[in-house]
C-alpha cells in the first residue's frame, strides 16, 4: 500500500511534542516529552478517521494488556491512554531509544547477551500465560532495548486470551517466527506456539535470521517459508561458539508437533539458564511473577471496540500533513511481515497493522527492511 504521511500531532496536557517516530497504515508514532516527572515518552495515535472494530479492539487491547502486565522488567511500560480533542485514540508509553530490528541481522551478536535475552524474554511471555495471555507476534523486531540496555518486549497489540479460542478470533502472525499450526491456521495463538516462536526469534538473533530462511535470492517467499516451516525440519546454526546443548534446546523449542516441545515458557528459560550454568556464564535471574499475582489480574475484553478514555484538551489545528523529513524520522518502518486476515474474510490478504510499530517506538534510528511486501504498516 502507498506510504501514508503522518497526522498532526495532537496536543496532549503534560505532553510536549518533539518529532516523529514513524508512520503506518493505521497509526503514527510521535516522540513526546513529559513534564512532569521530565522524560522522553513514545505515543501512538490512530488516525481519526479510523472506524474498522478489528483495529480499534486491538488497540484497545494493547492498552489493556499492556496496563496488566508493564510492571514486568521486561516487558514495555504504558503509562497513560486516552482520546485527542479530535477523537483520535492514543497510548502513551516507553520510549526505547533501541530494537533488535535490524541488529541480528547485521552484527554477530555474542552468545552470553543472546541466552540473557532469551531467559528475560521466557520471563516475559511465562508472565503473560500465568495472566491468561498469549503475546502472539514474538520475534526480533518486538524486543526493544531501553536506556538503560535492557530488553522488553513489546507490541501486544495482536496479543489474545488462551481461553478466548474462537470462530471470530482475528488471525495473525509473523511467518518466519510462527509454529506450523499457525501458519496452518490450526489455531491462533497456544502456549506450544509461543514456545515455539520464543525458540526461534533465539535462533534468529545467533543465526542472524530466521530458522527457516534461506540466503539465496528468491527462495523466502511466504508460501517457501510456509512449507519449510511445516516440514519443521531443524538446521543447526553454523556457528562454533553455539553449544551442541543449545542447538538442542532450540531443536526442541521448533518441534514440529507441539507436545515434544517445552510446556512452558518458564521451562525454556529454566533450560537455556542450564546452558548459561553449562558455559560457566552468569545465570540471568527469571522474573516471574507469583502465583498470588494472576488470580488478581482483571481479564482484558477483546472485544471492545469502543473509543474510551479520558478526552484531552486541545488540538494543533492543521489540514495538511506533515512532511516526513530526514532528521529524526525512520521512513515507514515496515515490521517484517506480520498478517492479519479478519473473521469475515480468513484471506491471505495482509491488513495493514495499526501497531505493528515497535521499531517505530524505538526511535525510528533505522528503518526495518521488510523481508516481504506484506503490506504491514
Amino acid at each position: 500500500m502507498p506510504t501514508r504521511l503522518p497526522a498532526a500531532p495532537p496536543i496532549l496536557p503534560g505532553l510536549t511534542y518533539t518529532r516523529p517516530l514513524g508512520s503506518g497504515g493505521f497509526a503514527d508514532v510521535f516522540l513526546y516529552e513529559q513534564d512532569m516527572p521530565r522524560r522522553s515518552v513514545a505515543v501512538k495515535v490512530l488516525p481519526s478517521d479510523v472506524r474498522d472494530p478489528d483495529l480499534l479492539r486491538m488497540f484497545n487491547a494493547e492498552a489493556d494488556v499492556l496496563a496488566q502486565l508493564s510492571a514486568h522488567p521486561s516487558i514495555v511500560t504504558v503509562y497513560q491512554a486516552g482520546i485527542s480533542a479530535d477523537g483520535r485514540p492514543y497510548i502513551v508509553m516507553e520510549y526505547c531509544p533501541g530494537s533488535l530490528a535490524q541488529r541480528y541481522r547485521v552484527e554477530r551478536i555474542p552468545v552470553p547477551e543472546v541466552l540473557a535475552i532469551g531467559v528475560k524474554m521466557a520471563s516475559a511471555l511465562e508472565t503473560a500465560h500465568r495472566a491468561g495471555l498469549v503475546h502472539r507476534d514474538v520475534k526480533p523486531s518486538n524486543i526493544l532495548i531501553t536506556t538503560f540496555g535492557a530488553p522488553v518486549l513489546a507490541d501486544f497489540g495482536i496479543a489474545s486470551a488462551l481461553a478466548r479460542q474462537t470462530a471470530d478470533e482475528v488471525l495473525a502472525m509473523s511467518v518466519p517466527w510462527s509454529a506450523p499450526e499457525v501458519v496452518a491456521e490450526q489455531t491462533a495463538g497456544t502456549v506450544p506456539s509461543e514456545v515455539w516462536s520464543l525458540g526461534a526469534t533465539i535462533y534468529s538473533l545467533l543465526a542472524g535470521h530466521s530458522p527457516f530462511e534461506r540466503l539465496e535470492r528468491g527462495q523466502n517467499t511466504r508460501e517457501q517459508l510456509r512449507r519449510r516451516i511445516a516440514r519443521a525440519s531443524y538446521t543447526e546454526i553454523a556457528r562454533a561458539d553455539v553449544p551442541p546443548s543449545l542447538q538442542t534446546l532450540l531443536a526442541r523449542t521448533m518441534s514440529r508437533d507441539a507436545r515434544d516441545r517445552f510446556a512452558s515458557a518458564l521451562e525454556v528459560g529454566q533450560a537455556v539458564r542450564t546452558v548459561q550454568a553449562e558455559l560457566g556464564l552468569p545465570v540471568t535471574p527469571l522474573e516471574v511473577a507469583a502465583d498470588e499475582w494472576a488470580p488478581g489480574v482483571r481479564s482484558v475484553d477483546f472485544s471492545d471496540s469502543s473509543v474510551r478514555g479520558p478526552v484531552r484538551s486541545s488540538v494543533e489545528h492543521s489540514g495538511r500533513r506533515k512532511s516526513r523529513t530526514s532528521s529524526g524520522m525512520a521512513g515507514l518502518a515496515r515490521d517484517e511481515d506480520t498478517e492479519i486476515s479478519s473473521p469475515e474474510r480468513r484471506t491471505r490478504t495482509a491488513v495493514p497493522w495499526l501497531l505493528g510499530a515497535a521499531a517505530l517506538i524505538a526511535g525510528g534510528a533505522v528503518a526495518v527492511t521488510a523481508l516481504f511486501a506484506t503490506g504491514i504498516l
